[in-house]
């Protein structure tokens, strides 16, 4: 077997253990799996290719092609969790696939191998290669581009052209053909239709950033710093029209933009709306949902825990990259792109004030190389850094180990109650950097770097199939959905207080919106934040409004229905609440109206609750004693 096909199939063997055991296993998890499986079973169920619903309302978050996706899974594996989350595995076997063909152009082929293995076992790769959201796909499609860029720049290592001596050098300037460009753009358009602008923006950028650090600027540099300043200016701008600016936007709006005009046209402009003025524009511009963090310090913290176990050795990959650096390393010119890669997507995300840890994802690929040319030197005993430094990444990992000896334990007394033994885990790391220290003591660092490989896919492995099956047993809402269906086979179902977008995926039917009102104020009863609140007078709902439905030739918000009138239209009817909603509006509803099943919140130290007649009420009413 060529070392090329043992190669992916070590990639393969390994990627797929991680990402499929288990895939369906677990309950859609927080808020934007359900919306995005949710979404995609409506728009299966209509028919519907092009406008993106959620709930019966507009869903303008993300444009089409995650849906797509999972329209095509759900067609032959069922509206199930496996056929939600199936694509995103796929895709992220392959972006390990395309990392390993970049570090075998960059740098060598056992470095693109180890490179691959890393991110196929890095936390937060993972944790996107296993849920059903669009990040899985944006990173694939983004790691796609670079790979072509790659491929198209970069000759293939010749036969024994191996080690030091494989110097990595470009053909025609760094610029790839044509044809070559009309090819990375195109597959930076098919991102854009997964999660918008972005997809286009940011691989243009890593690309342009290793551009502006590896061609010629000048021969003679200007002695004022005026002249200097335009001389830069001049080589950015030269940069930027060598990269065929009009050929990226004409490829990427050739794939992309017909499905951006039919479904501006199907939404009469609501959905493009919503997406570049609110989901695009307002994320960069201010905090969304809460979700803000430090610019200077949020990434790095983010990347270090979602670039675990491998990010313990941070510190002497950088020294190792800076010692090369300096010394013009064979490898230099793979060791700056990679280096760009990371580099622009946290520098970037960093200026934006929405702030989330699946954003620089795409940007993974780029730290697991520098990763793998870490791990391929220190094997071969070659590392440039010193080794106290790799002694103290392999105490550090001792030490999380021995934190989540401690504190999983605790963490689960307080929200898992009955996994403590979660703890157990912490075995993991404990044993794997007891081995690579004792490794390094008898001077086999390649057995203390296959042995951290070992223990990294073991703890991935454990994780994301034996823990998250524990996990999701503390997922109560199948039953309450059970005892809804035994009672009323034909349901109609609202909700009052809090509503999330499990119960709609899980319903298999939009839920609208509930409210009490005091007669006396005519104001809508609520709950806020744990405590008892008036919401103030009701307002009329607005005529137009992205995220509603279509009445007519506009989008409309969904009306909100009067929790008593509704129960009142009968027994096949049910208000799906809080405990604390209800005790707050339990006064104001009929004695026939009471809870009829309860579960425990997910997560949460309160239960979930629904609504509906008591079974007295639904007997009155067959004799005839009651009237709805």
């Amino acid at each position: 077997m060529r070392p090329t096909h043992l190669h992916i199939g070590v990639i393969v063997l390994t990627a797929g253990l991680v990402l499929f055991p288990n895939l369906g296993g677990p309950r859609l998890w927080d808020r934007d799996e359900p919306r995005n499986a949710g979404c995609a079973a409506e728009m299966l169920a209509r028919g519907d290719w092009v406008v993106p619903v959620f709930n019966g309302e507009l869903r303008a978050h993300k444009p089409v092609l995650l849906y797509w996706f999972m329209m095509a899974a759900y067609s032959v594996f069922g509206v199930n969790e496996f056929a939600a989350r199936f694509w995103s595995a796929v895709l992220g076997v392959g972006t390990t696939l395309c990392t390993y063909v970049i570090g075998r152009r960059l740098f060598h082929p056992r470095v693109g191998l180890w490179a691959a293995v890393i991110l196929a076992t890095a936390i937060m790769f993972d944790v996107e290669g296993r849920a059903a959201t669009p990040d899985s796909v944006l990173i694939f499609f983004s790691c796609l581009a670079v790979m072509l860029y790659v491929v198209s720049v970069f000759p293939d290592r010749a036969p024994g052209e191996v080690g030091e001596d494989a110097r990595t050098e470009p053909r025609d300037g760094y610029i790839p053909s044509w044809p070559w460009c009309v090819a990375i753009y195109a597959v930076m358009g098919i991102g854009t239709l997964d999660k918008g602008p972005v997809a286009l923006v940011l691989p243009t950028a890593v690309l342009g950033m290793f551009l502006l650090l590896v061609r010629p600027t000048v021969r003679d540099w200007s002695r004022h710093w005026i002249g200097r300043g335009a001389q830069l200016v001049g080589h950015f701008f030269r940069t930027c029209w060598s990269m065929r600016p009009i050929t990226a936007i004409a490829a990427a709006l050739l794939v992309a933009l017909p499905w951006y005009v039919w479904v501006a046209i199907r939404t009469d402009g609501a959905w493009p709306r919503g997406f570049f003025l609110e989901h695009n524009l307002g994320r960069a511009m201010q905090p969304m949902e809460g979700h803000d963090g430090s610019t200077l310090f949020y990434y790095p913290i983010t990347f270090l825990i979602g670039f675990m176990p491998w990010s313990v050795f941070l510190a002497p990959i950088l020294i190792g990259l800076v010692a090369r650096l300096r010394r013009n390393d064979p490898w230099k010119n793979g060791y700056i792109f990679a280096a760009c890669w990371i580099g622009v997507y946290i520098g970037l995300f960093s200026l934006a004030q929405t702030k989330l840890p699946s954003y620089i994802t795409p940007g993974y690929p780029g730290a697991a190389l520098l990763a793998g040319c870490f791990f391929y030197r220190f094997a071969r005993g070659e590392a440039a850094a010193s080794a106290i430094w790799t002694r103290l990444a392999i105490a550090c990992n001792i030490a999380l180990g021995a934190a989540m000896a401690i504190g999983l334990p605790l963490a689960a007394r307080e929200i898992l109650p009955g996994e403590e033994w979660l703890g157990a885990l912490a075995v993991i790391p404990l044993a794997c950097g007891g081995f690579a220290w004792w490794s390094l003591s008898k001077r086999r660092p390649d057995r203390a770097a296959y042995g951290f490989l070992g223990g990294a896919l073991l703890f991935v492995i454990a994780a994301f199939t034996l823990v998250t099956a524990r996990v999701d047993k503390h997922q109560h809402f199948n039953r309450v959905i059970d005892v809804i269906e035994r009672r009323s086979p034909e349901h109609e179902l609202v909700w009052l207080g809090a509503m999330e977008p499990s119960w709609v995926f899980y319903a298999g039917a939009p839920i609208d919106r509930a409210v009490v009102v005091d007669a006396e104020s005519d104001a809508e009863l609520n709950w806020t934040s744990g405590h008892p609140a008036v919401a103030g007078p009701r307002r009329a709902a607005p005529s137009s409004e992205v995220g509603g439905v279509r009445s007519g030739s506009v989008w409309v918000v969904r009306p909100h229905h009067d929790a008593v009138q509704f129960l009142a239209g009968g027994p096949d009817r049910y208000v799906l609440s809080t405990r604390q909603q209800y005790e707050h509006v339990k006064d104001k509803l009929p004695s026939q109206y009471q809870v009829v099943v309860a579960a425990p919140y997910f997560l949460k130290d309160h239960e979930i609750v629904a609504i509906g007649w008591t079974d007295r009420a639904i007997a009155n009413l067959r004799d005839g004693s009651l009237t709805r």
